[in-house]
C-alpha cells in the first residue's frame, strides 16, 4: 500500500485512470457510509434500551463530533485524488485523523472509521507518511483496547503493544504490496517496451516488404535488359552471321555467272548456308545453344567453326588446344564459342588476312582463348571490333558475354602487323575430368585447309 500510494503523486498524475486513482476515489465515496456503519454498531452494542443513542456514540460531544465527521466525509467526496500539493494533502489527513481520534475516544467502535485515515497517510511523501501510519496505528489501538490509558498500568501496555503490533502489521502489508506495484510497473514499462519494438518491427517489415518488391522490380528490369542483349547477341552471332554469308556466296556467284564450276560451288555454298542458318535458328527459338556444343566438345566445336569458317571465306585456319580440356559449363563454353565466332567473322569481313590461328588453353583456374590474324591491324582506340571494325553488335557483344562469367576480353593489334583478340574466364569448380594417361600438357594441333585454297 505504501508504494502504491509512494508513487501517487507520480502514477496518479501520469495516467488517473490507475488502479491507484480508482482506489482513491473509492475510499472518498465509502467515508460517509463507513461512518454511518460505525455509529450503528456504537448503538447496537450501547448501555441499553433505557439510554438514548446520544449516550452510546459519546454524549453530546461525540454527536457533534459525528455530525462534523459526516459533512468531513461529504466534502471529501469531491476532494481530487490528483493535482493536490502536499501542504494541502498533510491538512486534509491531520483533520481526518483527528476527527478519528475523537470518535473512537468517545467510542471504541468507531475505529471502523478510523481505518479509512490509512487510505490519506498513503497519500503523504515518504517521511510524513510514515508518521501517518503511526498515527492511525495508535488511534486503532485505543479502539482495539476499549478506549485510550489514563495511566500506566496493565491496560496502557496492551494498548502500546497493539499500537506496536498495528504498525508492524501496516508497514508488512505495505511493503508487499509495494513489491507488487514495482513488479506490475515493471511489467507494464516492458509491455510497452515490447509494444514499441513489435511497431518498429512492424514498420521494418514493412520497409523491407517495399525495398524487396523494388528490388524485385530492378532485378526483373535488369533481367529483361540482360535478355535482351543475350538475344541480340544470339541474332548477330547466328542469323546475322548467315546471312551476311549467304549474301557474300550469291555475290561471289554473279561475279562467277561464266564459269559455271565456280557459279554453281558458290550457290551450293549458299545454299548450305541457308540450311545451316535456318536448323541454327530453329534450334536458337529451342534453346539459344550453339548447335555446334550440342554433340561435341568446346575444342571440337572450335575446331568445326574454324573449318567450316575457311571453307566459306578460303582463308586458312589452324586451331590449337593446349592444356587438359575440362567442362567449363554450357554457358561458359557457349560464350567463348561465341566470341571465337564474332572474331572469325571480324576477321572475313575487315581484316583481309592470309591466315588465322586459334589457340584454346586450359590453366588450372582460366580458359583462354586467342585468336590471331596476319591482316592488316588497327589501331586498337579507333575501332570498336576486331580487324578495325568500328560499329556493330561484335566488340561489345563479345565483351557483354564474357562479363557475365567475369572473363576479359583484350586486343592486341597495330596498323599493319595483324590482331590478336584475347578472351579469358575464370573457370569454377567443373566437374573432375578423366585422368590422363599422361602427365603432360596435352596438345592437339588441328590444321584447316579452305577448298581450292594455297598457302
Amino acid at each position: 500500500m505504501e508504494a502504491a500510494v509512494g508513487q501517487h503523486g507520480v502514477n496518479a498524475d501520469a495516467a488517473p485512470d490507475s488502479w491507484q486513482s480508482r482506489s482513491d476515489r473509492m475510499a472518498r465515496l465509502l467515508l460517509l457510509p463507513i461512518l454511518a456503519v460505525a455509529t450503528l454498531l456504537a448503538v447496537l452494542a450501547g448501555p441499553g434500551s433505557a439510554h438514548p443513542w446520544s449516550a452510546a456514540v459519546g454524549g453530546r460531544t461525540g454527536t457533534t463530533v459525528i455530525v462534523l465527521a459526516a459533512a468531513w466525509s461529504l466534502g471529501l467526496s469531491r476532494y481530487p485524488v490528483t493535482g493536490v500539493r502536499t501542504a494541502v494533502r498533510t491538512l486534509v489527513f491531520g483533520v481526518h485523523a483527528a476527527l478519528a481520534g475523537v470518535l473512537v475516544w468517545a467510542n471504541p467502535w468507531y475505529g471502523v472509521f478510523a481505518i479509512s485515515g490509512y487510505f490519506f497517510a498513503d497519500e503523504l511523501p515518504p517521511g510524513r507518511r510514515r508518521a501517518g501510519f503511526a498515527l492511525i496505528a495508535v488511534v486503532l489501538a485505543g479502539s482495539q483496547t476499549g478506549g485510550y490509558p489514563d495511566a500506566w498500568n496493565t491496560h496502557t501496555l496492551v494498548f502500546l503493544l497493539m499500537a506496536g503490533f498495528n504498525l508492524t502489521m501496516v508497514l508488512l502489508m505495505v511493503g508487499l504490496t509495494n513489491r507488487v506495484m514495482t513488479q506490475n510497473t515493471e511489467r507494464g514499462r516492458m509491455v510497452e517496451q515490447l509494444g514499441e519494438a513489435n511497431r518498429r518491427l512492424q514498420a521494418s517489415m514493412a520497409e523491407n516488404a517495399g525495398l524487396h518488391a523494388q528490388l524485385m522490380v530492378q532485378a526483373k528490369e535488369a533481367g529483361i535488359v540482360e535478355e535482351r542483349q543475350r538475344l541480340a547477341g544470339e541474332i548477330h552471332d547466328t542469323l546475322a552471321q548467315g546471312l551476311t554469308g549467304i549474301v557474300a556466296q550469291l555475290e561471289a556467284a554473279r561475279q562467277a555467272r561464266h564459269d559455271e564450276a565456280e557459279w554453281s560451288r558458290h550457290l551450293d555454298l549458299a545454299a548450305g548456308l541457308a540450311r545451316s542458318n535456318l536448323t541454327e535458328a530453329r534450334r536458337s527459338v529451342r534453346a539459344l545453344r550453339p548447335e555446334q556444343l550440342e554433340q561435341a566438345t568446346l575444342p571440337e566445336a572450335i575446331g568445326a567453326l574454324a573449318r567450316g569458317w575457311s571453307e566459306h571465306s578460303a582463308v586458312p585456319a589452324e586451331v590449337e588446344t593446349t592444356g587438359l580440356p575440362v567442362p567449363a559449363g554450357p554457358d561458359l563454353e557457349a560464350a567463348l564459342f561465341r566470341v571465337a565466332q564474332e572474331a572469325l567473322s571480324n576477321i572475313g569481313k575487315h581484316a583481309r588476312a592470309s591466315k588465322v590461328h586459334l589457340t584454346l588453353t586450359y590453366l588450372d583456374d582460366t580458359l583462354l582463348l586467342d585468336v590471331a590474324d596476319d591482316g592488316v591491324g588497327f589501331t586498337p582506340a579507333a575501332g570498336a571490333g576486331t580487324g578495325g571494325n568500328g560499329g556493330g553488335f561484335g566488340l561489345a557483344g563479345m565483351r557483354r558475354r564474357l562479363a557475365r562469367f567475369s572473363g576479359t576480353l583484350n586486343l592486341e593489334s597495330a596498323p599493319g602487323d595483324g590482331t590478336i583478340v584475347n578472351a579469358a574466364v575464370p573457370l569454377r569448380a567443373a566437374p573432375a575430368a578423366s585422368p590422363s594417361p599422361s602427365p603432360f600438357p596435352v596438345r592437339t594441333p588441328v590444321r584447316t585447309e579452305p577448298t581450292g585454297a594455297t598457302r
